[in-house]
């Protein structure tokens, strides 16, 4: 009976320890830090080229948002995090006078327009609204959307300058609308 007990605490001593050695390596350093996953800013690329198929007459293309700062929103119709992301944006527009675009982009099928369309009155949406090409759908094109909602921040020459996949708040919105403004003082002309 002694040497069933010596094995079992043997056992026992041995899964404690790679126990904490997991523990160790899953709490130590992953990555460097910087932005979390799924947050890029401040990129130096070049203009995003993009014209998606609009609800109405106000064209969602990188022409007609160029000179101003502009928020675009990837959503969908069916889920929750959109519709929350939709809400923040409806009142930021509300708040800001035309200070900064707005667009949804609805990665819903061309054929659900109706419910794009309804999606939109509901929600009380006052900017353009379009749904998004086969390619933005699939998560190729300049954007690179893969989850949803995705919120980019593009500068005044369409370039982006900030993309997060998941809810944004109004506030770092807001933030990162600063922090552009900020950039754009700080460039030399």
């Amino acid at each position: 009976m002694a040497s069933s007990a010596k094995r079992v605490l043997s056992s026992l001593r041995a899964g404690s320890a790679l126990a904490l050695v997991l523990v160790l390596v899953a709490c130590g350093p992953s990555r460097p830090a910087g932005d979390p996953v799924g947050v890029s800013r401040g990129a130096e690329e070049g203009p995003v080229t993009f014209e998606y198929d609009s609800l109405d007459a106000r064209p969602v293309s990188s022409q007609a948002l160029r000179g101003k700062p502009s928020v675009v929103a990837f959503i969908t119709t069916w889920d929750i995090s959109s519709q929350a992301e939709t809400d923040f944006l409806v009142a930021m527009a509300k708040n800001d006078h035309g200070a900064v675009n707005y667009a949804l982009v609805a990665l819903d099928d061309r054929k659900n327009r109706e419910l794009v369309e309804e999606y939109a009155r509901m929600l009380k949406v006052t900017f353009p609204v379009a749904t998004a090409d086969a390619e933005t759908t699939m998560g190729k094109g300049g954007f690179g959307v893969m989850a949803v909602p995705t919120v980019v921040i593009l500068d005044e020459e369409s370039r982006v300058f900030f993309r997060k996949a998941g809810i944004v708040k109004s506030e770092e919105i807001r933030a990162q609308l600063a922090a552009l403004e900020k950039r754009k003082t700080l460039r030399p002309r």
